[in-house]
């Protein structure tokens, strides 16, 4: 369900780091490429360095930071979906399995771009045991392709009524439309 969203990390330009910008609403840190784009081009997913230019370990290498796929995905946030698979894990082996392989791959891409000691072994939203972040698993979805991430593979299924990866809504982050 990843759609045109999966490609090569592109690297980051200054355009990019201005959509970025207005994107969070505040300049991006330690953005090292675009791991995931619009079908537009516009970034949908940053790929962030494990540590910030001011020296703070950042466990999170895949950021997603549309605002229209950020709140989409804090809507299903909101109405449970985490619970809910967090109970999946704990009753599911072969899901708490590929939960562990998802973290894994998160940790060796993140080792690409350097060893923080401070953050060794820890990936992001929530894995290897639990979800505490749904964000973090879809934007990891996005940035490396289906099969890797398969309960960032259920949000981006479950996310569809309200956004997709493979529909460009950039024009309600300008203020030109209502996605």
């Amino acid at each position: 369900m990843t759609g045109q969203a999966v490609g090569p990390v592109s690297a980051v330009d200054p355009a990019d780091l201005a959509a970025l910008a207005r994107q969070l609403g505040r300049p991006p840190r330690g953005v090292v490429g675009i791991a995931a784009r619009c079908v537009c081009g516009a970034p949908l997913v940053a790929r962030t360095a494990p540590r910030l230019p001011d020296g703070t370990p950042f466990p999170t290498t895949y950021y997603l930071t549309h605002p229209v796929a950020a709140s989409a995905i804090g809507r299903l946030e909101s109405q449970g979906l985490m619970a809910q698979m967090n109970q999946r894990l704990a009753s599911d082996p072969d899901l708490a399995a590929a939960h562990a392989a998802a973290h894994r791959d998160y940790l060796a891409r993140r080792a690409e771009l350097g060893q923080v000691p401070e953050i060794e072994g820890v990936s992001a939203g929530g894995m290897p045991t639990r979800v505490k972040c749904l964000h973090v698993l879809a934007a990891h979805a996005l940035a490396v392709g289906p099969g890797v991430n398969r309960l960032g593979d259920e949000t981006l299924a479950a996310v569809a009524p309200w956004w997709r990866p493979d529909v460009c809504a950039c024009a309600a982050v300008e203020g030109d439309g209502d996605a």
